[in-house]
């Protein structure tokens, strides 16, 4: 069975708005949603600068009856629960959140037991204010001098970890994501996780649109969320040489995407999770159809865990695999989503890839680049990516990447700047690469004609 898939639905939690349309009309409108780092004090850090989500209530986006669950939920979690909300709501679906909600009468119209999810996720930072004060009571002498107190084991299994709730590690562990997302939207089919950093997002999408093509499931909740936006995340990154050092005074000028002056990426926070549909059941119920999904391809970069190939090598081949699995040529390739990082090396080995793979049109098709507007927002951002991509197809505009004033010559790409643009794409691919770790993924989307 080959059964053919399509974008119902599409809910985003970006640092400059929360949903779709809000996200790309911010976009097309060239807001900035990165600005000095508000969650904690980043004084002592050399970047200071990120992508923060608008505040948001949990209230709004789960049953009153499930609200007590939000007290386990990491931001990371959070993130994801809104954003599928978001895109249930945007596709139609009637399902059990939205029915025990209020917000709309009748039976579900969809079967619960043939709706998927899959979700990728990043390394979940624990509380560190909650932590360090159930560590704080595990010293063997409290009233020694700080530097002097020594951790104990026994104090900390009889005392400190009674500091924690009984529930704690479950606000942590990255399949959460998932397990609240299916919960609250009773979502009984195949579903997943999916933990490859900011490649995860393409590959949860790239699982699910084969579990509905062999008839596995009819619907799937799937793309990615993750926060950055805490000291971990921040250290991590800035520790590895990755991120803009000197975007304090213009912390909205600080990512670069290709930009011949670019010198390093910046944290952020964001989900993004697509409804991806069996065709002939979303045109039963009468669904809107973004985008069809037509190919995907996954590879590895095997040469270093953590810094990119400068040729491209893997994501090229990623981008070759999904066109193949798609049986679409280069050459009908008319637009390309890229991850656009805002690094130095980062975006070369990208733009070295798109060259690889296209050839002589590598400087030619149009390119969208989102980073420069909302950071780079790990586990979610291939998704996020993915929703602006098939609302461009739809609305036959482009938002410009922000910043990116002059493209370096050594990248060599058309991508979109200045004013958003006209391209009526039919179809096009985007790609993503994990910064630690190696994995690649891209996928195909094709413009749908009833």
């Amino acid at each position: 069975m080959n059964r053919r898939v399509v974008i119902t639905g599409m809910g985003v939690v970006s640092p400059v708005a929360l949903g779709t349309e809000a996200t790309f009309d911010a976009l097309v409108e060239r807001r900035c949603g990165i600005r000095r780092i508000q969650a904690f004090d980043p004084s002592n850090f050399k970047s200071q600068v990120a992508g923060e989500v608008p505040k948001y209530s949990m209230g709004d986006y789960v049953p009153k009856g499930y609200r007590k669950a939000v007290k386990v939920m990491a931001r990371d979690i959070e993130l994801a629960t809104v954003a599928a909300y978001l895109a249930v709501k945007d596709a139609g679906l009637k399902t059990k959140c939205l029915i025990d909600r209020g917000e709309i009468q009748g039976p579900p119209n969809v079967d619960s037991t043939r709706v998927g999810a899959n979700i990728g996720a990043g390394l979940i930072c624990a509380d560190l204010v909650e932590l360090s004060s159930a560590l704080g009571s595990a010293v063997e002498d409290p009233s020694a001098e700080p530097r002097e107190r020594k951790f104990s084991f026994a104090k900390w299994g009889g005392e400190g970890m009674s500091n924690l709730t009984p529930l704690w590690l479950l606000k942590f562990l990255p399949n959460m994501l998932a397990c609240h997302v299916t919960i609250v939207h009773d979502c009984q089919a195949p579903s997943n996780t999916l933990t490859c950093g900011e490649a995860s997002s393409h590959l949860a999408i790239g699982e699910a649109f084969p579990t509905i093509a062999r008839g596995a499931a009819d619907v799937c909740i799937c793309g990615g969320a993750e926060s950055k936006l805490n000291p971990m995340g921040l250290i991590r990154q800035e520790l590895q040489g990755r991120l803009v050092r000197d975007g304090g005074s213009e912390p909205h000028r600080a990512c670069r995407p290709f930009d011949k002056d670019r010198c390093g990426g910046v944290i952020s926070e964001g989900a993004g999770l697509l409804i991806l549909e069996e065709l002939e059941h979303a045109k039963s119920r009468g669904a809107r159809i973004y985008a069809e999904v037509i190919g995907f391809g996954s590879a590895s970069n095997a040469s270093s865990w953590q810094k990119p190939q400068p040729d491209g090598r893997a994501t090229a081949l990623a981008m070759r695999k999904a066109l193949k699995d798609a049986n679409v040529s280069p050459d009908a390739v008319e637009l390309v989503g890229s991850f656009g990082f805002g690094s130095i090396e980062h975006d070369a080995s990208e733009a070295a890839a798109i060259h690889t793979v296209f050839g002589p049109r590598g400087g030619q098709i149009p390119v969208l680049a989102t980073k420069g507007a909302i950071g780079n927002n790990g586990a979610g951002s291939g998704a996020i990516d993915l929703a602006v991509l098939a609302t461009a197809m739809t609305r036959g505009i482009v938002p410009p990447s922000q910043n990116t004033d002059d493209v370096d010559p050594a990248c060599n790409l058309n991508v979109v700047r200045g004013d958003p643009r006209d391209v009526r794409a039919g179809v096009a691919i985007a790609s993503s690469a994990a910064l630690s770790g190696g994995q690649t993924a891209a996928l195909v989307i094709r413009r749908y004609v009833a």
